[in-house]
């Protein structure tokens, strides 16, 4: 499939929905506390999307190639998940940390993001891997201009994580966006620098890296889309959408709630 470059009419609408997604994050954050279930923070998340933002929730019923459908609005990964954690009536609980990943689509445009959460007071080596994480993404980001490669992303991703003692998920990468969910390119979160597609103004794709606490090895539980470490180690994920700019990068998904960068941005 042929990479989408995007004209203005279509980032302007892409602006749109990754600001909607953002602010859903930002709606659901004090909701996020001892006690509640993913169910209800799916339910709170899917009628602020629908009722408020008239907008749609793109997982609800997604359904890729070999896939059942995906019966909720939203994704919930909470430790030991890496990705595609389907609510449940499981509450959360002190001490946990857990991955929320919304999409929604507005005018037939879809805006992907995820944030990293803590319930209550979670352990130094929780926070510091969320931590991690979250700068492992933004040095990613900031490799984004016309003319790096996919590989310098990967690579500056992989690298962070490593060098601080973590494992980088390869089975699930970040992609290509717009009118469709899931799109080339694929965006690996580790590789080579130099290596890869070269990047041109116009290119949006998902930064989304995964990373582990233990081993990077995964294993997908019974219901099909749950996606855990295979040892049980705490994992972590954060996720923006970028578009390639003229000069640099944007950043799509960004809100009145969004985490400020790393201080090592300078970009933003």
């Amino acid at each position: 499939m042929a990479i989408s470059i995007k004209n203005q009419q279509d980032i302007e609408k892409m602006r749109i929905a990754g600001k909607l997604a953002s602010e859903v994050l930002d709606f659901i954050t004090p909701h996020v506390v001892h006690g509640i279930t993913t169910d209800a923070l799916d339910k709170l998340c899917h009628d602020y999307i629908v009722d408020i933002q008239k907008a749609i929730p793109a997982p609800l019923n997604y359904a890729p190639d070999g896939h059942k459908p995906y019966p909720k609005s939203i994704c919930t990964s909470i430790n030991q998940q890496i990705c595609h954690g389907v609510p449940s009536d499981k509450a959360l609980k002190n001490g946990d940390i857990v991955n929320i990943d919304i999409t929604v689509i507005k005018d037939g445009y879809h805006g992907d993001t995820s944030r990293m959460f803590y319930v209550g007071e979670t352990s130094i080596q929780a926070k510091r891997l969320c931590e991690i994480t979250y700068q492992a993404m933004w040095l990613g980001i900031d490799k984004v201009k016309p003319g790096a490669t996919l590989g310098d992303i990967g690579f500056a991703i992989q690298t962070f994580a490593e060098k601080s003692g973590y494992s980088v998920v390869r089975e699930f990468c970040g992609h290509g966006i717009g009118k469709v969910f899931h799109e080339e390119p694929q965006v690996l979160h580790y590789g080579r620098p130099g290596a890869g597609l070269k990047l041109q103004a116009g290119m949006m794709f998902t930064i989304e890296p995964m990373i582990n606490a233990g081993k990077r090895d995964i294993k997908q539980m019974p219901d099909g889309w749950t996606i855990v470490t295979k040892d049980r180690s705490l994992s972590a994920q954060w996720e923006h959408t970028i578009l390639v700019t003229d000069t640099g990068y944007e950043v799509m998904t960004l809100s009145a709630g969004s985490p400020p960068p790393p201080a090592f941005i300078t970009n933003s």
